[in-house]
């Protein structure tokens, strides 16, 4: 199907324009700036009057838990839940049941969301103590990344020998999207934590998170792995930094194109702080832990300045009675969120923290430039027809009962917000059509250039 949007207000590289865009066989193949009467060919026209049009999310820290979790969530149900939400092409992180570390399971996932995704799609190779080999044969054209975890991980994925860091900063053939927080430190906070619990000192509750995973034990990790990429010349990707001190290892005066270490941060990061965790408990409990109001305003800022350079949900769904059924030390760490990050990241907008074109900078250019995506991420003519129509005058609650992803709940739930998208296309295929899901299309492997 061919696709002509008409009366849009298109939100693209800075500028906000009214114009119109023919999408032909998957393809941007016209903005047209003028009124234009007649259409060539066949053309279902979409009248997107009072909506504004923005490239496709690309979210590049998602958790889809498939293969070996799927009772939690999977590819068919969070690629909804992404569409929903905005997001046309996601980047899922490699510790699955097996952990994605060689070429073969990579290839695997690959083929699996090939049957079941709705969105794009590609999938890190994970780093371990002993996997260089396979890590060397990664094709950086056809594969986002590496993931390092430079802190608490499942199974062998936590990289902690030296030998092995260096190696892979030195020899990596994709940029490196890591997880940074000290083990050593979490491990004694943790210990420290239990003592006084057994005391009666204090609650095993959400509320003692961000005293285990504390500031010190992210900076102390995020700043050894800066060291490294600065000394061996690697593309860094320091993932969901979660505090302000950490922010004076990244640089604001240079353009995304020139930086190798850059950083991202989350939605909830930007919304919740320490108060929070009274109100919402677990629901909110994720690693690196949510902090203080001050890191929240110090991110807050560097969205705007430039230290700051995506935004990535690290959707993590865990069933509710992972999450709510025992204390501190049981519950698990991580939420959905992919539905809902457009959403928030509006109610940010519409606080003043940032504006609409600086939120598309942040979600959508950003990290296609960084990640070199291939004709992605941006509204121009020959790029893929990955384009979202959001209204901007809506009046929603997001509420577990509309929650698309497989575990069906959201720490958001009962937040009021004031943006809806309406229209989802995925290489020029309607995914997603005010609530209805097209589910005969699949996403495509997103490709890098080099």
């Amino acid at each position: 199907m061919n696709y002509y949007i008409k009366n849009t207000q298109i939100v693209n590289e800075g500028h906000t324009i009214f114009a119109d865009v023919c999408v032909i066989e998957g393809m941007i193949a016209k903005i047209i700036y003028e009124n234009h009467h007649s259409l060539p060919g066949n053309f279902e026209v979409i009248d997107a009057t009072g909506k504004v049009l923005i490239p496709g999310l690309i979210d590049e820290h998602v958790h889809f838990r498939e293969p070996g979790m799927e009772r939690k969530a999977d590819l068919f149900f969070e690629s909804h839940a992404a569409v929903a939400g905005g997001v046309t092409s996601f980047f899922d992180m490699p510790n699955t049941v097996p952990q994605t570390t060689t070429q073969e399971l990579l290839q695997q996932k690959f083929d699996l969301a090939a049957e079941k995704s709705l969105a794009n799609y590609s999938f890190y190779l994970g780093a371990t103590n002993d996997n260089l080999d396979e890590v060397i044969k990664t094709d950086p054209k056809r594969v986002c990344g590496i993931k390092l975890f430079m802190g608490s991980s499942t199974g062998n994925m936590l990289v902690d020998q030296n030998e092995t860091l260096v190696r892979l900063f030195k020899e990596s053939p994709c940029l490196i999207a890591a997880h940074c927080e000290d083990e050593t430190t979490i491990h004694a906070n943790t210990v420290r934590c239990k003592d006084l619990v057994a005391k009666g000192e204090v609650i095993a509750d959400a509320s003692i998170h961000p005293f285990v995973r504390t500031m010190e034990a992210c900076y102390r990790s995020s700043s050894k792995a800066v060291d490294m990429a600065e000394k061996f010349g690697a593309r860094l990707h320091v993932l969901h930094v979660s505090t302000q001190k950490e922010l004076s290892l990244f640089r604001k005066d240079i353009p995304l194109k020139d930086k190798k270490i850059t950083a991202e941060t989350c939605p909830h990061y930007l919304w919740f702080d320490e108060h929070d965790y009274e109100r919402l408990g677990f629901a909110i409990k994720c690693n690196p832990a949510i902090k203080s109001h001050r890191d929240r305003e110090a991110l807050l800022h560097a969205l705007r300045d430039g230290t700051i350079d995506t935004i990535g949900t690290d959707h993590a769904p865990h069933l509710k009675e992972e999450k709510f059924t025992g204390d501190y030390f049981t519950s698990k760490s991580g939420f959905p969120s992919i539905q809902h990050s457009l959403e928030v990241m509006v109610e940010l907008v519409r606080q003043g923290w940032i504006d609409l074109p600086q939120l598309v900078q942040l979600m959508c250019h950003n990290p296609a430039t960084l990640y070199r995506v291939d004709r992605r991420g941006f509204i121009r003519e020959g790029y893929h027809a990955d384009l979202v129509l959001l209204d901007l005058n809506s009046n929603e609650v997001i509420s577990d009962e509309k929650e698309y992803a497989k575990c069906g709940w959201t720490p958001y739930n009962g937040l009021s917000t004031h943006a809806r998208v309406t229209h989802t296309f995925v290489n020029g295929n309607l995914v997603y059509e005010n609530g209805v899901f097209h589910d005969e299309y699949r996403g495509e492997r997103v490709l890098f250039e080099e």
